[in-house]
């Protein structure tokens, strides 16, 4: 959620740093990944969609396949139009994803970056890919840093949008939309615009709304309707949303090309992270963007 990016500047910016990967080829082993994933049991099989290129425009041998993650509360098709976009312009295959308890994935009582980045290293295997260039956005932003820090043979590069290697609190509007959603759900409304009014009470940005209640569904055979996101498990990990896995550069970095974007506006990348984004991504570029409002998960 947060900064709404505008789509052109976005595909630019990606294009750059996917058009200069290192495309030197990888021992693809899952023993290794095995091995620094203990004790961590994947969600599987995460729901996607594959955006292919047209035959008459293929891409390279070694370009990289890319992988695109959303933030909270979001999904696969936020990342709709970007990632056709990249596809006709790079001729590479994107995958959007939906991470656990979101979108159409499965549900799972623990959400933190250390799960999600397994889930992602399990996709990476079970659709036997390498070389990935991954996009992750505020919480997909930190599953992509998760991923590239500690399985960093798996990708060849990475783009965080509005979000840093750092633990940093998050906004209390997180906490304050799950309350009105809770209370959408409890009110059995039928009506998007019913659940609209609710929301109101929470949420002045009439597009902040209309991304929240992008989630609701109506279940088979019931007239309400129910969010798709498990609402009592995201409220329990809110606070673990905030931290970072590895945020100790010393221990952990990644030496490919990185590119960080950020809303001049936002919290999440400051001025201050800057040192510690370049000490864990040895290669990073930070890139700015004016926006009104910036910032989520």
């Amino acid at each position: 959620m947060g900064a709404f990016f505008p789509s052109r500047w976005r595909l630019c910016k990606c294009q750059c740093v996917l058009n200069n990967l290192s495309t030197s080829p990888f021992v693809f082993s899952h023993a290794i990944a095995i091995s620094r994933g203990v004790h961590i049991e994947p969600v599987r099989p995460l729901a996607f969609d594959l955006h292919e290129p047209t035959a008459s425009k293929t891409s390279e041998p070694n370009q990289a396949p890319i992988i695109f993650l959303h933030g909270l509360f979001g999904s696969k098709k936020n990342n709709r139009g970007i990632s056709k976009a990249l596809v006709r312009d790079l001729g590479t295959p994107v995958y959007a994803l939906d991470l656990r308890n979101h979108g159409e994935s499965p549900h799972h009582q623990r959400h933190d970056y250390r799960v999600m980045a397994r889930d992602v290293l399990t996709f990476i295997q079970d659709h036997s890919l390498r070389n990935v260039a991954v996009i992750g956005h505020s919480m997909g932003a930190k599953t992509a840093m998760a991923l590239a820090l500690f399985w960093p043979e798996m990708v060849a590069s990475l783009v965080s949008v509005d979000n840093a290697p750092v633990n940093v609190a998050l906004n209390q509007d997180f906490a304050k939309y799950i309350h009105g959603m809770i209370e959408i759900q409890a009110a059995n409304v039928t009506r998007q615009a019913e659940a609209d009014r609710i929301l109101q009470k929470y949420e002045t940005s009439l597009p902040i709304r209309q991304f929240l209640l992008g989630n609701l569904y109506r279940p088979k055979g019931e007239d309400a309707q129910r969010f798709r996101v498990p609402l009592d498990i995201l409220a329990r990990s809110l606070d673990h949303l905030g931290d970072f896995p590895y945020a100790d550069p010393s221990k952990r970095s990644f030496e490919k090309p990185a590119l960080f974007v950020r809303g001049t506006k936002s919290r999440y990348i400051t001025h201050e992270m800057l040192p510690t984004i370049k000490e864990a991504f040895r290669k990073a570029v930070v890139d700015f963007l004016i926006v009104s409002r910036s910032g989520a998960v």
